[in-house]
């Protein structure tokens, strides 16, 4: 069985709302990258979204757009986030997902990117901007299912019913829900829709509901209990990190308190 699904399945016993939380590779640097991954995982999420920076983050708002630009300047290629993965994957006790653009796999190498992924026991992928008409010529479909890799699904309030009947045909794990319009990461309150939204989605997939795009607060993922099944937390934890060193402070421990307040 996936990680993902034996998480999911230990969650609905406890009946909570499970925390993924997101990371770009490299950022702030390699070294502080893989120890924030290892706090992220220690702190209490559920899941953790790792991912690989990319030059044209079509899907990211300004914070993760920031982030992947500084991890580029430090070093953080394709091969280095490899490395980093391996020494999370080892660590981590809890599914790892990776976040990447299409392009990133294509250029490695679709089957070998991946097998790559299979190798470091990676959970699932998350691949915003593949669209779902494209995939069958691709492959990129098929070898996610050769190696048991979950493609998560990526839906916004946008989604055509098309898309939305398309994408639950061959979802797996959880649909990755964009709780609102745009890009990530520029709002500060949810969208007062964002109920109706959700059950609509519902009518679509029968698989947890995963809502991320803007979640920053504890108050947030409160506000989605018996709404969805995992809060997924990006921006807010780079803009703690960003705050700190501002203000000269260890990123460090205040991501790490940032953690244990959203959760508990």
């Amino acid at each position: 069985m996936n990680k993902i699904d034996q998480k999911i399945n230990g969650l609905k016993k406890c009946n909570r709302i499970g925390l993924m939380t997101h990371l770009v590779l490299g950022y702030p640097n390699p070294m502080d990258s893989l120890k924030l991954a290892k706090i992220l995982i220690d702190a209490g999420s559920d899941f953790v979204e790792l991912q690989i920076p990319f030059s044209d983050p079509i899907a990211d708002g300004p914070t993760i757009m920031h982030a992947s630009e500084v991890a580029l300047r430090n070093g953080a290629t394709v091969t280095k986030c490899l490395e980093l993965l391996q020494k999370i994957t080892v660590y981590s006790p809890i599914p790892v997902l990776v976040m990447c653009y299409y392009n990133t796999v294509f250029s490695f190498g679709v089957e070998e990117f991946c097998h790559r992924m299979k190798s470091l026991n990676i959970s699932g992928l998350i691949v915003p901007d593949i669209p779902v008409d494209e995939e069958k010529n691709e492959k990129f479909v098929h070898f996610c299912l050769k190696y048991d890799l979950y493609l998560i699904r990526v839906i916004s309030p946008a989604s055509s019913k098309q898309r939305l009947t398309l994408n639950a045909k061959r979802a797996k794990g959880f649909v990755y829900c964009i709780s609102r319009f745009g890009v990530t990461g520029t709002k500060s309150t949810l969208d007062p829709t964002l109920q109706n939204y959700l059950s609509n989605v519902k009518k679509y997939f029968s698989i947890p509901i995963a809502v991320g795009f803007g979640i920053s607060k504890k108050e947030h993922i409160d506000s989605l209990q018996n709404k969805a099944d995992i809060a997924i937390v990006g921006s807010a934890i780079i803009d703690q990190i960003e705050k700190s060193r501002n203000y000269r402070q260890n990123y460090l421990d205040t991501v790490k308190k940032f953690i244990i307040n959203i959760k508990h």
